[in-house]
């Protein structure tokens, strides 16, 4: 019986990873440490959490406090929580000081990452802010296990009917599969570079 419990987890393993689209690694400053973070040092860690936000969008600072929240409830089990900013070339007020103090005033005890060059958020195809992308650390990789939206709704924690984000990491933590693996984030427009 035990080796067969053993073929059957090995197997599930196998199809979530063929079917998970691969995250290659990355390396963003920390405006917080100000040291470099990698997803490569995280391949201990049970999942990797990047949530793509910044300073000024309304939606952002909407749920800055279900970010901390969550943090707090899932990071002793193992999650890793990363918040990364596009806009620190974009707009003025995204500056690391601005992020520090923002991070001071909110609790949010997280690496805040400026991409200052948005490679990261290209590669992930990121076009909302906030927006959650969930990675796992497997032997050949890491590979995308969810991204979208945090919930359903921005305006009010409480009236929140669908948690995304929990729900997906509750998914991990008991070894199973995110479902939905994607939703459809709701925010502000990621402002890109001009070329």
């Amino acid at each position: 019986m035990k080796h067969v419990v053993t073929l059957l987890m090995l197997v599930f393993f196998l199809a979530f990873q063929a079917n998970a689209q691969r995250a290659n690694d990355f390396r963003l400053k920390d405006a917080l440490s100000e040291s470099d973070f990698t997803l490569a040092e995280h391949t201990d860690a049970r999942a990797v959490v990047l949530i793509f936000t910044n300073l000024n969008c309304p939606f952002s600072k909407l749920y800055e406090e279900r970010i901390v929240a969550l943090h707090q409830q899932f990071s002793a089990q193992g999650f890793v929580f990363a918040l990364i900013n596009p806009h620190t070339q974009v707009e003025e007020e995204e500056t690391m000081a601005n992020i520090k103090i923002r991070a001071a005033e909110q609790n949010l005890k997280m690496p805040f990452l400026m991409d200052d060059s948005q490679v990261v958020t290209k590669q992930y195809g990121i076009t909302k802010l906030p927006e959650v992308v969930i990675v796992t650390p497997s032997p050949t990789g890491f590979a995308i296990a969810y991204r979208g939206a945090i919930d359903n709704n921005p305006q009010i924690a409480e009236n929140a009917s669908l948690k995304y984000l929990e729900n997906a990491l509750t998914a991990i933590s008991n070894r199973r599969n995110p479902s939905p693996t994607s939703t459809r984030p709701v925010g502000c427009n990621v402002r890109f570079l001009s070329r």
